[in-house]
Formats: structure tokens, C-alpha cells, sequence
């Protein structure tokens, strides 16, 4: 199995960097093959701008979404994008590995977002009439491969507890989980989160470690997150919603895009 790992921690000698040596590791020793973005590294721009269309014309008003697609239907979008849309395409899997930060991903990782995710390419695509709006939630040119998150926190996992004082931590992951890796299609596995990491002594680290090995060793059969697909019938044309009785007893707001378990 081919594994993209999006590195997003400006130290690379620190507790994220360490677990990202355990990752690669691991699947390493499984026979996988893994390339590494390592965002601060390569300097990642993260803004997306004018420079990022070098073609367009110097008095265009700049629409990023037209733009974006007028360029990558060209191939005309800068170097470093393509090459990291070449190792999105080349992957089986893609972990996005950061530290939560002001409860979301660093602002590199979401401007890789940004300027990765172009038109035509991660979203844009596909039908779009009274049956089908487009290829996305569930379908896409993801659609076939595996995502999943690597995260550490430095609060208690009861800090992010159903009734935890900073929220769900699946509430807090839901708009990356289902928005940037469900939407342009790909199979979204549950989260690895790490805790109270500022405070996290050697043996600690060392059950933390074994705890992401076993992910590893498992990520072609853990199962995914049961997200409604949108065109799979569950959903309203055109206004996308939740078409009434589908959802779980008492479900609301994100739980209601998950669907029930199917019985085993």
C-alpha cells in the first residue's frame, strides 16, 4: 500500500516528530511504502494568492474557484500544488498528522488545503441536476482511498469528552474528517488522538507509541466512519438535507451525517 503522511509540526525533534518516526516504522515493517510532506520543511506556502494562477491575465479580478479550474484543467498551476495533487493520486491512504492548535490544524495544513484541493481536482466534479449534486460526500476523486488523522492534544481526554468543557473531540474533527477528506471522497477512518502530550513521560510515550504501531499495522481493515454518502438517497436535491426519519433515535446536529452501524 502506497501512504502520504501530511506533517504539520514546525519542530521535527519533538513528540509529533517522534511519532511520526513510530509511524513510518511501522508501516515500513509492513511492506508499505510511505512519502512524507513535511509541511514546515519544504516551506509550505500556505495563502493562497494571485501568484498561485500564473497565467492569469494581470487585470483579472482574482476568483480563486474559477481560477483554480480554469489552471488545473490546463495544467497550469504552480509546481509545488502539482506535485503534491501527483502524491495524492499515487496514495492509498493519506494521514494528516498535526497538533490541535486554538481547536483546529495548523494554519500551514490548512493552506495545503487550499491551494492542494483546486477545482476540478478535490471538489467541482461530477454531475450536477435534480438526482446528483455533483461527485463528493462519499464519491470523487478520492473515492477508493483511505484518510485518517494522527492528532495530539494537550488537554485531558475528559477535557474532550461528551461533556467535556472543550468539546467533543469528534465534534471538534468533523469539519475535517467529513469536510476536507469525506467530501472529495475518501473512506474516513476514526481518528488516533493523543493526550495531555506536554505532560507525556517516557512510559507513557511508550503506550502511546504501541497504541498508534497497532493502528498501523491495521489501517487496511479498521473500519471507517459510517458517513451517509450523498447521493446514496439520504439526502434532499438540492437543499442536501437529512431527509426526515432517517435519522438515529436522538441523533443531532454531526451525528445526524452518521448513519446507524449495519447489524453484524
Amino acid at each position: 500500500m502506497n501512504v502520504l503522511i501530511v506533517f504539520a509540526h514546525p519542530e521535527r525533534h519533538s513528540l509529533n516528530g517522534a511519532l511520526l518516526d513510530t509511524a513510518i516504522a511501522e508501516l515500513q515493517a509492513q511492506g508499505h511504502e510511505v512519502k512524507v510532506s513535511d509541511l514546515y520543511a519544504m516551506r509550505w506556502k500556505a495563502a493562497v494568492d494571485r501568484s498561485d494562477f500564473p497565467n492569469m491575465p494581470s487585470g483579472e479580478r482574482l476568483k480563486v474557484a474559477s481560477a483554480s479550474s480554469r489552471e488545473f484543467a490546463k495544467d497550469g498551476l504552480t509546481d509545488d500544488v502539482k506535485a503534491e495533487q501527483d502524491k495524492l493520486r499515487w496514495a492509498d491512504t493519506v494521514i494528516l498528522q498535526f497538533p490541535l492548535w486554538w481547536f483546529a490544524m495548523p494554519a500551514i495544513l490548512k493552506g495545503w488545503v487550499d491551494r492542494v484541493y483546486a477545482c476540478g481536482f478535490a471538489y467541482g466534479v461530477g454531475e450536477h441536476s435534480d438526482r446528483r449534486w455533483g461527485d463528493r460526500y462519499g464519491e470523487g476523486m478520492m473515492a477508493g482511498k483511505r484518510a485518517m488523522l494522527i492528532v495530539t492534544a494537550g488537554g485531558w481526554p475528559e477535557h474532550y469528552s461528551e461533556r467535556g468543557i472543550n468539546g467533543q473531540i469528534d465534534d471538534l474533527l468533523f469539519p475535517i474528517n467529513h469536510g476536507i477528506l469525506f467530501y472529495p471522497g475518501f473512506t474516513v477512518l476514526p481518528p488516533f488522538v493523543a493526550y495531555r502530550v506536554d505532560r507525556l513521560d517516557e512510559p507513557r510515550f511508550e503506550i502511546v507509541s504501541e497504541q498508534l504501531r497497532q493502528r498501523m499495522r491495521t489501517l487496511a481493515t479498521t473500519g471507517p466512519i459510517p458517513y451517509r454518502k450523498q447521493n446514496d438517497g439520504d439526502y434532499q436535491i438540492p437543499t442536501m438535507e437529512l431527509k426526515p426519519g432517517l435519522e438515529t433515535p436522538g441523533a443531532v446536529r454531526f451525528v445526524l451525517h452518521i448513519a446507524e452501524p449495519e447489524p453484524s
